[in-house]
C-alpha cells in the first residue's frame, strides 16, 4: 500500500528531481556484511534502470560483470527495521529482522557506469501518463477508472508498477468517460488525438492505451499496448500473465519509448 501510495504521489517536479533519481532500496535481512552486498546488487541494478529508463539492463551480462563491484559505486547507504518498534520475540535477535537498505549513488559516478553499459541517463522532466484501459475479465467489461468500483486492486496494481521507472501515472474518473461516451468499446476505437485530448483532460500529457483481457486459453491475461511518440505509433503485448506483471511490462515499455531507448 505504501508504494501504491508513493506512485500516485509522483508528480512530474519530483520525477525532475534529479537526486531522487540516484537512490535505490532493497529489502534484506538483517544488517551483515553478506547480505548487505546483496542488496548493494539489487539497489545498483534498480537506480541503472531508474535513471536510464530502460529494464532490458537488468538481463545485460555486463550488468552482472558491475554488480561484483556493486560496493565500490555505493556513495552512502542506511538502514530502517522494518519491525521497528516490535520487541525482539526469538532467539535469532535482531540478526534476521528485515531492514530496508537505502543507497545513495553519485551521478558522477552512475552516468559513467551507464555510458558503458551504451545507455545514457534520462533526466529531462518525465511526461506524467494517462493509462487508458479497456479490460474484458471473466464476467464483464469496463474501463479502468480512478474512482471505479471494478477492480480497485488493479488501479493499486498500476501505481506499484510505475515506482521503480520513477513514472507518474493517471486514470482517467468515472465521470470524465460518461461525459464522453467512453465504455470498453469505444475507448479501444480512439485515435491518437483522441487520446490526447484525453490525455490532457485528466491532467496528463502522455496517453498509454490498452486492452487487457483474460484468456483461459493463454491461462492469464492478454494485454494489448499502444503509445505514440514524435509521430511514430508503438505497439506491444504480453500474454499469459497476471494482471500486476502486465502492468510491469506496460511501464516498462513506455519509459523504454518515452527515453529514447528504443522499442519496448
Amino acid at each position: 500500500m505504501t508504494a501504491a501510495i508513493i506512485g500516485l504521489l509522483w508528480t512530474g517536479a519530483q520525477a525532475a528531481d534529479r537526486t531522487a533519481l540516484y537512490v535505490s532500496d532493497a529489502i534484506v535481512t538483517g544488517t551483515g556484511e553478506q547480505n548487505r552486498q546483496i542488496g548493494f546488487r539489487e539497489c545498483l541494478s534498480e537506480v541503472l534502470v531508474k535513471v536510464s529508463g530502460d529494464f532490458t539492463l537488468t538481463g545485460s551480462t555486463a550488468l552482472a560483470a558491475l554488480q561484483v563491484q556493486a560496493a565500490e559505486f555505493v556513495a552512502s547507504f542506511s538502514y530502517r527495521d522494518r519491525l521497528e518498534g516490535v520487541p525482539i520475540h526469538d532467539e535469532q535477535g535482531t540478526h534476521d529482522r528485515p531492514h530496508d537498505l537505502t543507497c545513495r549513488f553519485d551521478p558522477t559516478t552512475i552516468d559513467p557506469l551507464l555510458a558503458k553499459l551504451g545507455r545514457k541517463p534520462w533526466l529531462s522532466p518525465r511526461p506524467t501518463i494517462a493509462v487508458l484501459l479497456a479490460v474484458h475479465d471473466q464476467r464483464r467489461r469496463f474501463v479502468l477508472t480512478r474512482d471505479g468500483s471494478e477492480s480497485p486492486y488493479m488501479a493499486d496494481s498500476l501505481a506499484v508498477a510505475a515506482v521503480p521507472l520513477a513514472l507518474s501515472v493517471r486514470l482517467p474518473d468515472a465521470a470524465t468517460l460518461t461525459s464522453k461516451d467512453l465504455d470498453f468499446v469505444h475507448l479501444s476505437r480512439q485515435r491518437p488525438a483522441e487520446l490526447k485530448q484525453l490525455a490532457t483532460d485528466i491532467g496528463a500529457e502522455v496517453p498509454l492505451a490498452g486492452t487487457l483481457v483474460w484468456s483461459d486459453a493463454a491461462r492469464g491475461w492478454i494485454a494489448d499496448w499502444r503509445i505514440t511518440e514524435n509521430g511514430r505509433e508503438y505497439r506491444w503485448q504480453i500474454r499469459g500473465v497476471s494482471f500486476d506483471e502486465a502492468f510491469r511490462d506496460a511501464m516498462r515499455g513506455a519509459a523504454r519509448i518515452l527515453s529514447g531507448n528504443g522499442a519496448p
